[in-house]
């Protein structure tokens, strides 16, 4: 009699272990990450290729986790009834129900699970082959089981919904990105690179162009050496040829491909014809999205691109580096003109031109001012406003006091924008 009371213990203790092996087995292989299961894949770990398989269908590894865990739950719970009504009588139902919650709960449920969800990635290594012979086993009864239901469901109308698109995958990513939680520069500013890039796509070139007032162009009709030393004085390798008009643009200089002309005519200027060495202008509408463009230039192999609207007019031009630039911030040289166009206060508060990119703002000062209606910080406030403000009229929207401080003629030339956290801090001292 003791011992078959011994083995009946022996055998629920057994069954409690793995019940706590298919809890935590569960609860590690779906809250480890698939991006360091893939990277270690891809490192030749042999048992994360397993564990990516088994990401694969879920819907399996969760029936066979289901069926074992409760086969072994419920074989458990029998044999203890079985085992203290045997001892104590029809009073042992209530004591094997306590007691094999109570089991169950703190040592195949809580227990495990709160180890696996510390270390998933370190746990699902370990049980990948063990739950995937398990799978397999498994199978034949969890193929029925989800026929099943996707039967049952289907009676009532209810579809089961497909693995995530395009759009809710990059919506995780955005939100990995996002838990990232670092407060140091470098991490700020990987997450800025981060969401840039995921942005590329929804930014269109208009946005980020140079505009055309902006623009250093030359007269191809001037005396060559004349263009010579405009391209010297310029800052641009690449300088966008006009003839007759500023929006007829017959071609794009390098200076590089003009002073070797240069060298190659041994300075008698008057027989260089700069159009013969000038590339062919590449015109682009302003509705390009940024990835698009950014594809195109690696495929075209060029750097330099005209931006024009709908009737053919020039707005601007839109170069590699100023691509790049929206992905790593800007980036300088030694023959770049420094043009700070916005200086943070003492008192939290940032003075912004009014020509500065929405884009740039959220980028530096890790803001969320929307860029979908505007591009430039002037024309958030025009389109908010919906009027020409006056200097010294104060607006507040989206979580910002903006103040003007300059305009000329009909543009916003100047802006002071203070984020309504400072405000309130300041009320509250």
């Amino acid at each position: 009699m003791e011992t078959q009371i011994l083995f009946t213990f022996g055998i629920i203790t057994v069954l409690l272990v793995l019940s706590a092996f298919f809890s935590g087995s569960e609860t590690a292989l779906t809250a480890a990450s698939p991006a360091r299961m893939h990277t270690l894949e891809q490192q030749g770990d042999k048992r994360a290729g397993v564990v990516n398989s088994l990401f694969a269908h879920k819907d399996r590894l969760i029936g066979a986790v289901l069926l074992g865990n409760n086969l072994v739950n419920i074989l458990a719970s029998a044999l203890a009834t079985s085992l203290l009504i045997r001892l104590v009588g029809d009073t042992g139902v209530a004591y094997a129900t306590l007691g094999m919650t109570m089991l169950i709960l703190i040592f195949a449920e809580v227990l495990p699970k709160t180890y696996a969800i510390h270390n998933a990635d370190r746990v699902a290594l370990s049980v990948a082959r063990t739950m995937q012979l398990v799978v397999q086993a498994l199978s034949p009864i969890t193929v029925a089981v989800q026929w099943i239901v996707r039967s049952t469901l289907s009676l009532f109308g209810v579809r089961i919904i497909s693995p995530l698109g395009a759009s809710l995958r990059e919506e995780e990513l955005r939100g990995a990105i996002e838990l990232h939680t670092g407060e140091g520069e470098e991490e700020r500013h990987a997450r800025e690179m981060l969401r840039s890039i995921l942005d590329l796509a929804d930014v269109d070139v208009e946005e980020i162009m140079v505009h055309r007032k902006n623009v250093a162009t030359i007269d191809v009709d001037q005396p060559t050496e004349k263009i010579v030393e405009d391209v010297l004085a310029s800052q641009y390798t690449r300088l966008p040829l006009w003839r007759d008009d500023p929006d007829n643009i017959v071609g794009v200089l390098h200076a590089k491909a003009l002073f070797r002309a240069v060298y190659t005519q041994k300075g008698d200027l008057d027989q260089l014809d700069v159009t013969t060495i000038a590339n062919d202008p590449w015109f682009i509408p302003e509705s390009t999205n940024l990835l698009a463009q950014l594809q195109a230039f690696r495929q075209r192999q060029e750097h330099f691109a005209i931006v024009v609207d709908e009737y053919g007019e020039v707005l601007g031009v839109v170069t590699l580096e100023d691509i790049l630039e929206e992905v790593v911030g800007e980036i300088a040289d030694e023959y770049d003109i420094d043009q700070e166009g916005a200086l943070a206060m003492r008192d939290g508060s940032v003075v912004v031109e009014g020509m500065v990119t929405i884009r740039d703002l959220n980028r530096e000062f890790d803001w969320r001012l929307p860029d979908e209606e505007a591009s430039t910080i002037a024309g958030l406030v025009l389109h908010e406003a919906r009027r020409i403000p006056e200097v010294g009229q104060v607006f507040v929207f989206h979580g910002f006091r903006f103040e003007i401080l300059r305009r000329q003629r009909n543009q916003i030339t100047s802006i002071k924008v203070t984020p309504l956290a400072e405000v309130e801090d300041k009320a509250a001292g």
